[in-house]
């Protein structure tokens, strides 16, 4: 076992010290001692984009990203994107348009998603596609997701 050490970050607006191995990542770091679930475990290879977080403000791998290397970064996950018991606009619109089966790329999407209408807040479908292009959903064909994200955007630009 790795010799451990305690660092502190940022979770969701939340300062976290947290004891961990060099060889640690953040996603397991999330899952398994903060309790934060919402980012999955896929292909554990970074191409499936399960595991998509926000570190400080740009969406990331939390598969691929040591926690050793985020001492004082600001990390935001699913369970942070929105106000308590309330959907955020992304989560609204996958919602309304029907655009979530199973959920297990929902959390990932999300992050990409408000990444993406952060930077471009009135995106073509094709500027979402090429967003979204690195998450993987084996349930749908995508359309509704484009759909919701192009719905959050004409929601948010109102």
């Amino acid at each position: 076992m790795s010799a451990r050490f305690e660092m502190s970050f940022t979770v969701n607006g939340e300062g976290r010290t947290v004891a961990v191995a060099g060889d640690e990542t953040l996603l397991e770091t999330l899952r398994e001692t903060l309790a934060l679930t919402g980012a999955k475990r896929g292909c554990n290879q970074g191409v499936c984009g399960a595991c998509t977080v926000m570190i400080d403000g740009r969406p990331a791998r939390g598969c691929l990203s040591l926690t050793a290397n985020l001492a004082d970064a600001e990390i935001v996950t699913i369970e942070g994107m929105a106000e308590a018991g309330r959907l955020g606009r992304i989560q609204s619109a996958l919602e309304k348009t029907g655009a979530v089966q199973c959920g297990f790329c929902t959390a990932g999407m999300v992050i990409a998603a408000e990444a993406l209408l952060r930077d471009n807040p009135h995106p073509s479908a094709a500027d979402v596609q090429a967003g979204l292009s690195g998450n993987i959903c084996r349930c749908s064909g995508y359309r509704m997701i484009v759909e919701a994200v192009l719905l959050a955007a004409n929601e948010g630009a109102g």
